[in-house]
């Protein structure tokens, strides 16, 4: 009995610590990744964040979704049902790649100030939780559409109404994420301005949709200076040759 309860610590124990040997496996790998290769896949990820939310709000969710129109709001969506959940798996994919896209500008940019490029991957984060969360909200009607049978104790017009709730919940979820990314772009733009590996004009305009596609561009084209990305990094601690 006891010999079996001291078996199942150890094989316990070993689970943990090989968890935590696989986690800091990852974290040295993206660490050791070229830095112009890192630059790269971060422009990629930012490029597939910005044209999958443009697709998911522009051609689904604005094309559905009638503002103070609840009747026509649920019309629209069991008719385009499955739109509408394309939509929503958009969203998800949106919010995947903004994750990536964070913790690999943390690496990338963490060279230019370390404690600064924490605070901004600690809000992008935040952001990415509330918005992703808010997503809930975006598909919750077609729940209280889908016609249940423990929904007939609501009229039909008080469905539609709370389904448009959820829409109107979802996109006030969505703005309150705004405010976090906000900030994660002025503090990404600061520490672009501080680095030696990126043009600084990028770091002036990176709040902006026209910097934002710039930015996009450069990573993906040119990536960073690599020399000087590796000097800054040597300075700092964060680079070991």
């Amino acid at each position: 009995m006891g010999t079996a309860v001291l078996t199942k610590r150890l094989n316990s124990r070993c689970s943990r610590g090989s968890s935590s040997w696989g986690d800091l496996k990852m974290a040295k790998s993206i660490t050791e990744t070229s830095p112009r290769l890192k630059a790269r896949i971060t422009g990629a990820f930012y490029l597939l964040t910005m044209l999958t939310g443009i697709f998911a709000q522009g051609f689904v969710s604005d094309r559905l979704v009638v503002s103070g129109d609840a009747a026509a709001t649920a019309t629209n969506i069991l008719t385009h049902k499955s739109l509408f959940q394309l939509g929503f798996t958009i969203y998800l994919i949106e919010m995947a790649c903004q994750i990536a896209m964070t913790v690999l500008f943390y690496y990338l940019l963490k060279p230019a100030g370390r404690i600064v490029s924490l605070l901004a991957a600690s809000l992008g984060l935040t952001g990415c939780i509330i918005k992703t969360f808010s997503r809930v909200f975006y598909i919750a009607p077609l729940f209280v559409l889908g016609g249940a049978h423990y929904l007939n104790v609501f009229s039909l017009e008080q469905l539609q109404a709370v389904a448009l709730l959820f829409l109107r919940v979802n996109e006030q979820g969505a703005g309150m994420a705004l405010a976090f990314f906000g900030f994660y772009a002025l503090l990404t733009g600061y520490l672009i301005i501080r680095s030696t590996f990126l043009p600084r004009i990028l770091g002036w305009w990176s709040a902006g949709l026209l910097g934002a596609t710039a930015l996009i561009l450069w990573l993906l084209v040119f990536g960073v200076n690599e020399q000087r990305w590796k000097e800054q990094a040597g300075a700092a601690g964060e680079w070991r040759s």
